[in-house]
């Protein structure tokens, strides 16, 4: 059976995709800053006749990290899917924006990227399969207004992919990064101006059910990005 681990998986995008991929056979690992609310999902998911398990801990942080990926593995095997899905944003003009706030955004957009698919890319490597799935943003393709540090972090994130991707698809790894446009999660509807109203914008569901999507893909085949939006927006 498939191990999938998601970061940031207690809210959202995460969360939704949690489920998606237990109800597709995988067993799933999870993992947030918040260990009740990390313990809490594990238990909804197995309540939903999936095989779970989860850590609590900042996949910014080097140690946290390493243990994570220690916790689900022991638990549940090897991880041969990596959901890079922890993320967060403030949305300031330049000179309101703190470097505490520019810092945040880059340890969990960006170094949990390295963090993470370090620990698991080698075990990949050596069985020769696995995916790497990033969640970007279409703000990593495009300005944003109020968006300097969120946008260059996820302009990163999507360099970060399509270079991993050249160096491991030959190795049988499939790297996947996901731009979804505004989706009606918490991170959204915390900014003063979230845009389109929730019912025009995307749902976490859409955008777990496209990674499942580009994961269900035949080995041979390889979406390396996928841009997600409103179908009337």
């Amino acid at each position: 059976m498939s191990v999938a681990l998601v970061t940031g998986a207690t809210e959202g995008i995460g969360r939704a995709t949690a489920f998606a991929l237990g109800r597709r056979g995988w067993s799933v690992g999870v993992c947030a800053r918040t260990a009740p609310k990390v313990e809490a999902l594990v238990g909804q998911l197995r309540a939903d006749g999936i095989e779970a398990a989860g850590a609590g801990g900042d996949v910014g942080n080097e140690s946290d990290a390493r243990r994570i990926v220690r916790v689900i593995q022991d638990a549940l095997g090897p991880v041969d899917t990596l959901v890079n899905n922890a993320g967060i944003a403030v949305f300031k003009p330049f000179l309101e924006q703190s470097l505490d706030d520019w810092d945040r955004m880059m340890a969990t957009n960006v170094r949990s990227l390295y963090l993470m698919t370090r620990e698991v890319l080698p075990g990949m490597i050596e069985r020769g399969g696995g995916a790497v799935v990033n969640v970007a943003s279409l703000a990593g393709r495009n300005g944003v207004k109020g968006g300097t540090g969120y946008s260059a972090s996820k302009h990163a994130v999507l360099g970060f992919s399509r270079s991993l991707m050249l160096e491991v698809r030959t190795l049988g790894v499939r790297v996947i990064a996901i731009c979804p446009g505004s989706v009606d999660t918490d991170l959204i509807r915390s900014q003063e101006d979230p845009g389109a109203p929730p019912r025009r914008i995307l749902h976490p569901d859409d955008v777990a059910a496209t990674i499942v999507s580009a994961l269900a893909l035949p080995e041979r085949a390889l979406v390396s990005e996928l841009d997600v939006r409103p179908a009337n927006p």
